[in-house]
């Protein structure tokens, strides 16, 4: 999907995913002390404006104006500031070493481009800082439910190791599954998230 794409799908009032923060991030970050965060591809914000009401400094990055506002908007409604940026991930890059937390949750882009988003993250992370990375797996297209069906843009653990772990020491790699609430049930999608830091 490309911005346009994202801008009409975000375009409806309500939110196109929930409010509540990614539950692997919850879990990611706990203990952390807060410090400045980074969101890329923050989508709406609702990883962002939770960050925020932890007591990080956020900064959150999305290509998609609608979305933007409507992160604002969430910000806005929870009390917190989040400095919201447009910017197409594939192009730009984050300040070197200037962040105490990146997070990146579900960018499901093609190859080339996730390697240079992954890398720009890792460069992104400060001493002692954490990189979290959360994304649809590639074994959720035959074996999991919902996500993208293009193989094209799903990944595997090894893959994003490979990338990050040039740059940072991967203290968490591997495969969670997610329930989702379906007409027939509840169904499990499968995840992954690494956790790097630099040390």
């Amino acid at each position: 999907m490309d911005q346009d794409a994202w801008d009409e799908r975000y375009s409806d009032g309500e939110l196109v995913w929930t409010a509540e923060p990614n539950r692997f991030l919850v879990e990611a970050v706990d203990g952390l002390e807060p410090g400045k965060a980074l969101d890329l591809a923050s989508g709406e914000g609702r990883n962002a404006v939770w960050l925020a009401q932890q007591g990080w400094q956020v900064e959150a990055v999305d290509w998609s104006d609608v979305a933007l506002d409507k992160g604002r908007e969430l910000a806005r409604s929870a009390g917190v500031t989040v400095w919201f940026t447009r910017e197409d991930l594939r192009y730009w890059w984050p300040p070197v070493q200037a962040y105490d937390l990146v997070v990146i949750a579900y960018l499901q882009i093609q190859y080339m481009e996730r390697h240079g988003v992954w890398r720009g993250a890792a460069g992104a992370v400060g001493a002692g800082g954490r990189l979290v990375v959360i994304g649809h797996d590639w074994d959720n297209l035959e074996q999991g439910h919902g996500g993208p069906q293009h193989a094209d843009v799903l990944y595997s653990t090894d893959e994003i190791v490979g990338v990050v772990a040039e740059h940072l020491e991967v203290v968490r790699a591997e495969q969670v599954t997610r329930p989702i609430e379906t007409e027939d049930g509840v169904r499990e999608a499968i995840d992954n998230i690494l956790i790097a830091r630099r040390v």
